[in-house]
């Protein structure tokens, strides 16, 4: 028999497994407080448990309801001379009297326990275990302030009271059932370690796995912060997605650590890439501030490990954290070094009882000490030594994968060959080294903000004031700071009008933090009406300009925009904050509509209205980063083609006897090395005769019957994951409009884009389906069209 409970997506209601409850609101890691206050239940659950048969039915006796003749309505025996509270410790037991009567009901305590008669006992322990729980599970929600919290705790508690008085095992309905998301957090870390550091030798490979049990150990033991707390310090971000993880992993991760009479799982094994998203920046910060602070008390085996290999495994697992193209994310993440793929197996597995660090809250978390009383189930320690240590899981079996399916990748180069590259590219041992200190002067403007992000030196909230909120005084204290900044930077603006603009609430501000104080910052206000952003005040305070901060404020600006679907920017700039905006992608050609801004944006006098469109395909704040890796992946694609030209031919001798020239295919060795003749199809110069020409093509192409699948761009809702396998879309009313705007100015460029769509479908679509055999027939109709106008070879 079971008991189960109904859960609604976002509520509050309770899971059946997980960890130990310790302080959920801070952000931080379960320290000695969790594991004493387990070992202390668990104690008393064993004194319990070898407490004589009379003892142990008088304890059920009070959470079971009366069987006495009549139809009593009674709940739970309660005694006529209850214990003192608390009990005291010179006080002698009383012996156990099945006939006492039932202070609320007169029916004795045997008239209450009569369904326990032939029960076993090890039936009877495991109700005794939940009698406990659900003592245990009311002193938090009396002592819990958190709303969201406490509501989980009392969830728990009625479903534990409901299975003691119907003797059943407590399960929890919802609407999804652990796992969450696949792959899990613990499945991507095993694909991170093989995607980047497979070809490493076997010691340092073993050093990459100690740091990734490591890192799992942490997130099984970090406490997730409050709902209302995320809140207070991420506005902005998704927060009712937030509160169902939040939940979930109260119910199935976090109390049951305590209340063993609901099963457990780990953090890492139910959840995914989207709660890892969302507590992976603060954990990073926390972890490496902590193990700053503590590096003298380290043991001398770990503090190479934890204070120099530590960061920079951080910080390349957060580039594929946030990354949307990462493949450690696929379901179908193959590997192989050879070209072939291999079945992808477990490399590691978090240690349960390993003892984690605890670490202090982040900047704009409220601490839990300074808000009242915080429920047991929450309590945390100070601090504890860090530790590999604890008892290994043993490995999870293979997942299987079919053989013939294959990670899609789209280009014109194998990705056997790019990963053979990439292996040359970085130096094995460069993971295991210290970070760069010297930047090369070949380096982009935002490396070096890039890099003290990454190191946790600098900070990027998004701020803004609230009438509806109860103040944060941290983040009141930064927006003074950032209109402090902005009068000083900006002499010729108001004063008062910088702060009324940036404590109004219909602006908002992404402050630039470093040293806990503001240093710079972007106010703007959001139209998404409109479909547009208008930035107000842009500055960073003079002793920090020139370090690449202003090009990292405004990629996290862009960043933050694509997420909330705004894709253009507009500013008034002035004579000398043109430059800077031109560097960041601005221009004075306004891609947005007049009658969209006009009334909604301020207009300022001798200042030039700029505006910035921005691409949802790009990772703005990595951008620099993946141009670099780009030109060094070509580079050495050349030096290998380079290197695979054994041959020396001799110097042409047939100028010197007077041949005036010579045709390209007959120089010697010019074809080994990838040269292919131009097509002699005719390339027409006129631009008009061009343009006329494209145009009937495209005509001829869109009223065929099969251009139907290709018309109009690929809506996300009628094929689900399309931009996360085809990353350059292509479809004929783009075509339409590039004609139109004279985009066309050779036929190269035409005939690409046309490709560019069947190469798509193809890619995407099954051979068996119909858009893939649309693809077919139109591509023969387009170069048919195309021989015909003469503008390849028939």
């Amino acid at each position: 028999m079971s008991e189960s409970a109904g859960v609604q997506q976002g509520s509050p209601a309770i899971g059946a497994a997980g960890s130990a409850p310790a302080a959920p609101g801070a952000g931080g890691t379960e320290g000695s407080g969790a594991t004493v206050g387990s070992a202390r239940i668990a104690a008393k659950k064993a004194q319990l448990r070898s407490s004589p048969r009379p003892k142990k039915l008088e304890k059920l006796g009070v959470y079971s309801s009366c069987k006495a003749e009549g139809g009593c309505k009674c709940n739970g025996w309660k005694s006529q001379n209850p214990p003192p509270t608390p009990p005291r410790t010179d006080q002698q037991p009383n012996t156990v009297n099945l006939l006492e009567p039932c202070r609320s009901c007169s029916h004795t305590l045997g008239d209450h326990v009569t369904h326990l008669e032939n029960v076993s006992e090890e039936e009877m322990n495991r109700l005794l275990g939940i009698v406990l729980d659900v003592e245990y599970l009311y002193t938090c929600v009396h002592k819990e302030e958190d709303a969201d919290t406490k509501q989980v705790y009392f969830s728990l508690f009625k479903l534990l009271r409901k299975c003691i008085l119907q003797m059943g095992k407590p399960v929890v309905e919802a609407q999804e059932s652990p796992p969450f998301e696949k792959p899990s957090i613990e499945q991507g870390v095993n694909n991170f370690v093989q995607y980047k550091f497979s070809h490493l030798p076997s010691k340092e490979r073993q050093t990459i796995v100690e740091l990734a049990k490591m890192f799992l150990n942490q997130i099984n033991y970090w406490q997730l912060e409050t709902p209302s707390q995320r809140r207070q310090r991420a506005p902005a971000d998704d927060a009712a997605g937030y509160k169902v993880n939040y939940t979930r992993w109260l119910c199935y991760c976090n109390v049951p650590q305590f209340c063993d009479s609901l099963p457990r799982y780990e953090t890492t094994q139910i959840f995914g890439r989207t709660l890892l998203g969302s507590v992976f920046t603060v954990m990073r910060k926390q972890l490496l501030e902590q193990a700053r602070q503590e590096k003298d008390t380290l043991p001398p085996e770990k503090r190479t490990l934890i204070l120099t290999h530590f960061p920079k495994f951080l910080s390349m697992l957060e580039e594929e954290v946030y990354s949307h193209s990462s493949p450690i994310w696929s379901e179908d993440f193959l590997v192989g070094s050879t070209g072939g793929q291999i079945p992808i197996h477990t490399v590691i597995s978090a240690p349960p009882v390993a003892r984690p660090l605890y670490y202090s809250t982040s900047p704009v978390s409220v601490d839990p000490s300074s808000c009242g009383s915080v429920s047991p189930a929450r309590k945390t320690a100070s601090a504890l030594e860090p530790s590999l240590g604890g008892q290994k899981r043993k490995p999870s079996e293979p997942i299987p994968h079919d053989e013939t399916k294959k990670l899609r990748i789209v280009g014109d180069i194998p990705m056997e060959l790019i990963n053979e590259v990439m292996a040359t590219i970085t130096d094995p041992t460069s993971m295991l080294g210290p970070e760069t200190s010297l930047l090369s002067a070949h380096s982009a403007r935002d490396e070096a903000a890039r890099l003290e992000e990454r190191r946790g030196v600098i900070e990027f909230h998004v701020i803004g004031n609230s009438l509806n909120q109860k103040p944060n005084k941290r983040i009141l204290m930064w927006l003074v700071g950032l209109q402090n900044v902005f009068s000083h930077q900006l002499p010729r603006m108001p004063k008062e009008y910088i702060t009324r603009l940036v404590f109004d609430p219909k602006h908002k501000t992404l402050s630039l933090i470093k040293d806990g104080r503001v240093i710079g910052g972007i106010c703007f206000r959001m139209f998404p009406s409109q479909g547009f952003t208008e930035i107000v005040f842009c500055a960073v305070t003079s002793n920090e300009q020139v370090k690449g901060y202003g090009t990292h404020l405004m990629n996290h600006l862009k960043e933050y925009h694509i997420k909330h679907d705004i894709l253009n920017f507009l500013t008034y700039a002035d004579e000398y904050a043109i430059g800077y905006f031109k560097k960041q992608g601005f221009s004075k050609d306004i891609k947005v509509p007049k009658a969209k801004y006009l009334g909604y944006i301020k207009d300022y006098e001798g200042a030039t209205l700029m505006g910035c469109e921005l691409n949802p395909s790009i990772p703005y704040t990595e951008f620099s980063v993946i141009i670099k890796k780009q030109k060094e992946i070509i580079k050495k694609l050349i030096e290998r083609k380079q290197a695979q030209i054994r041959k020396v031919y001799p110097g042409l001798s047939c100028f010197k006897e007077g041949v005036r020239q010579i045709p390209i295919e007959s120089i010697p060795g010019i074809r080994e090395t990838g040269w292919k003749p131009v097509g002699k199809g005719k390339e027409l110069k006129d631009p008009d005769q061009l343009y006329s020409t494209l145009k009937t093509i495209l005509q001829h192409v869109k009223s065929h019957q099969n251009a139907w699948p290709f018309m109009e761009p690929v809506k996300k809702t009628e094929a689900p994951g399309y931009y996360q396998v085809i990353r350059f879309p292509m479809d004929l009313k783009t075509m339409s409009e590039r004609l139109k705007s004279r985009y066309y100015t050779t036929r190269k460029l035409f005939m690409a884009d046309m490709q560019r769509i069947f190469t798509n479908c193809r890619e995407y679509n099954p051979p068996e389906s119909q858009y893939y055999k649309c693809a077919n027939l139109l591509e023969k109709v387009f170069y048919t069209k195309i021989k015909e106008a003469g503008l390849i070879e028939k």
